[in-house]
């Protein structure tokens, strides 16, 4: 969420959405970012990119919670090959 007020530009947070869920999964992506493969090599490529530290791992949250919400849709489950995004 932005903190915009005319022409002065402020800093964004972020604090939207169910506080629950949002701090579950920022364990889980603290985890992941070590652990699980997918999502370590996205991790490293967006810090490699220049991205802040904070700014990757909201950016791996989102990947981690589109993957889960894949996995509970469709039953199936969790899959490297599959996951894995080759750039």
């Amino acid at each position: 969420m932005n903190q915009d007020s005319g022409n002065q530009r402020g800093q964004r947070h972020v604090w939207g959405g169910r506080r629950v869920v949002r701090c579950a999964l920022h364990m889980a992506v603290l985890s992941a970012v070590r652990f699980n493969p997918v999502i370590k090599v996205f991790y490293e490529r967006l810090l490699a990119a220049g991205k802040p530290k904070k700014v990757a791992l909201i950016a791996c949250s989102h990947k981690l919670l589109r993957i889960l919400n894949a996995m509970a849709r469709t039953g199936q489950p969790w899959n490297d090959k599959f996951h894995a995004v080759i750039y």
